[in-house]
């Protein structure tokens, strides 16, 4: 009987390891900090652009972002920052300051950053991609299943953006 207890336990304590490993999601840190982690070790950056609304985002959070390929491969390519695009605090980065602007009807409104980064087109979730002099390679609007983001990260990653474009690549080309 003792030795079938200890089984339970040790099966019971393996299933949790697991469930946890495979659970885990990508560690996401603020655009302050990622400039500053730049500055010592360059890294391409993944920004995710979220609302406190977004269902598409709140989604890729619970599914997207805690596969196990894409927390593996982010974590080991970019730094992962998470952008509330209607976040109030100010960001200092390089000689400007990027604020929140208020809607003109005092009800919601916009960081620049987040309209800086996605060239004005508000959109979410979307992901933008920079390089490790925070150049854009590309801006990616809406959900991703792990299986479509995996590519992006790739074309990313492996600098594929420097021989042909997202469209050709995407397509086979």
């Amino acid at each position: 009987m003792k030795h079938f207890s200890l089984l339970v336990l040790f099966m019971a304590v393996s299933t949790a390891a697991n469930f946890a490993q495979n659970t885990s999601a990508i560690k996401w840190i603020t655009w302050e900090e990622a400039v500053k982690l730049n500055q010592t070790t360059p890294k391409k950056m993944l920004v995710d652009v979220y609302t406190d609304w977004c269902g598409w985002c709140k989604k890729m959070d619970k599914s997207t972002f805690v596969d196990p390929m894409i927390v593996k491969y982010v974590s080991d390519n970019f730094y992962a920052v998470k952008f509330n695009a209607e976040q109030r605090a100010d960001i200092q980065f390089s000689t400007e300051t990027f604020k929140f602007v208020a809607n003109d009807n005092g009800r919601g409104g916009v960081h620049q950053l987040a309209v800086a980064l996605l060239d004005g087109k508000m959109g979410y979730p979307s992901i933008v991609y920079l390089n490790e002099k925070f150049e854009r390679i590309m801006i990616s609007p809406g959900f991703k299943e792990p299986a479509d983001i995996i590519k992006e990260l790739k074309f990313a990653a492996e600098e594929q953006y420097t021989k042909t474009t997202w469209e050709q690549y995407n397509n086979g080309k």
